[in-house]
């Protein structure tokens, strides 16, 4: 009997991207937007995007050109394996630790707004045990919870309505970027809040025409682009560029406006629903680290998720504070943002050499 293994539908990529991009930065982004543009920052978030679209065209060079085959098996037919396994370490320590702490800044930020004396690490197991359930499956189930968790949050963007009365558009002014402290290191930490698209790259073998990887990764993006420049647009018409730049978390200040007679503090309720987007993050992030080091052992999923997890727990040990976990964040963020680029103009150099060589691409 032939069994059919069961393919990403586009639907479920895109909805897949975009948790993966969507993060705890969206309560800081009208901050950053402010500080590192000026006025009417929030349309930096246009040219970022634009960018993010150029590097998916980039790595849908390496799809097309590789006819769908796993980005291992491209280097593997290439470059010696004991040359890629130092490289495959380097990438699985990268994405297990960014999973680490993505998963640590969210933490550090709830027990400050809601549960000041928990310990954090109580809150950061819960999470590693939700995303451990969740990782054991394979990418078709994390994608299927990712369509469920993203209804879980994005109906929220519903109480933006609720600022329109207090918007005014003479906030916005009619200049664009004026007072900006204009440099390479804040629009790359603009950049950041975009990344988790370069992970397209690993489902390649999970995708087949139907699919439309690259179509769907641009919808995750462009989703991600409009549900941020919605959220940033009413955010300086509501505060200013001048008064943004004093907020610590503009989007938890903004929900701490509303006030319903059914519910209080819903700028708690903002951030509850938001680990779901988190979990997601980690997930994929983890899963990805796991795929990586499959390559050089064979160790059962179960295990090997274990080992990444527990790694990933006890690095989270030696953060104690948010500036140190933002820190963290920040640097590997630069480095992910250097793998997002090279690693995909080096696959697309090795096949074009393999076909140079008449090599077969299947």
């Amino acid at each position: 009997m032939i069994l059919l293994k069961e393919k990403l539908s586009q639907f479920h990529v895109a909805i897949l991207i975009y948790m993966i991009q969507t993060g705890t930065v969206i309560i800081t982004l009208p901050r950053l937007l402010a500080q590192n543009f000026g006025t009417n920052g929030w349309l930096a978030l246009v040219l970022v995007s634009v960018i993010i679209s150029l590097n998916l065209l980039l790595i849908s060079g390496v799809y097309q050109l590789g006819k769908g085959k796993s980005i291992f098996e491209i280097l593997e037919k290439s470059i010696p394996k004991l040359i890629l396994y130092p490289f495959y370490f380097t990438l699985a320590t990268l994405w297990a630790l960014i999973g680490c702490f993505v998963g640590k800044q969210y933490i550090l930020i709830f027990k400050m707004i809601a549960f000041p004396t928990t310990n954090p690490m109580i809150l950061k197991l819960v999470l590693v045990v939700l995303a451990f359930f969740l990782i054991i499956k394979n990418v078709y189930n994390i994608s299927k919870a990712a369509t469920v968790f993203f209804w879980f949050i994005t109906w929220m963007l519903i109480l933006m309505f609720y600022f329109y009365n207090d918007f005014q558009f003479s906030r916005l002014t009619p200049f664009v970027f004026k007072e900006a402290d204009l440099s390479i290191n804040g629009f790359f930490t603009i950049y950041i809040a975009f990344l988790g698209y370069e992970l397209c790259l690993l489902l390649f073998p999970y995708t087949n025409k139907k699919t439309k990887l690259m179509r769907a990764a641009q919808i995750g993006n462009l989703m991600v682009t409009l549900s941020y420049l919605y959220i940033c647009f009413i955010a300086f018409g509501f505060y200013g560029h001048e008064h943004l730049k004093t907020l610590q978390f503009p989007l938890l200040n903004m929900m701490a406006y509303i006030q319903f007679p059914f519910i209080q503090g819903t700028e708690n309720l903002l951030y509850a629903f938001l680990m779901f987007s988190i979990i997601i993050t980690s997930v994929m992030y983890w899963w990805s680290a796991r795929v990586v080091i499959q390559r050089v052992f064979s160790i059962n999923n179960k295990a090997i998720t274990i080992i990444i997890l527990a790694f990933s727990f006890g690095i989270s040990f030696f953060s104690d504070s948010l500036n140190h976990a933002e820190k963290w964040l920040a640097i590997l963020g630069f480095t992910e943002l250097g793998v997002a680029y090279l690693l995909p103009v080096c696959l697309i150099v090795i096949l074009l050499i393999q076909g140079k060589r008449g090599e077969p691409s299947e």
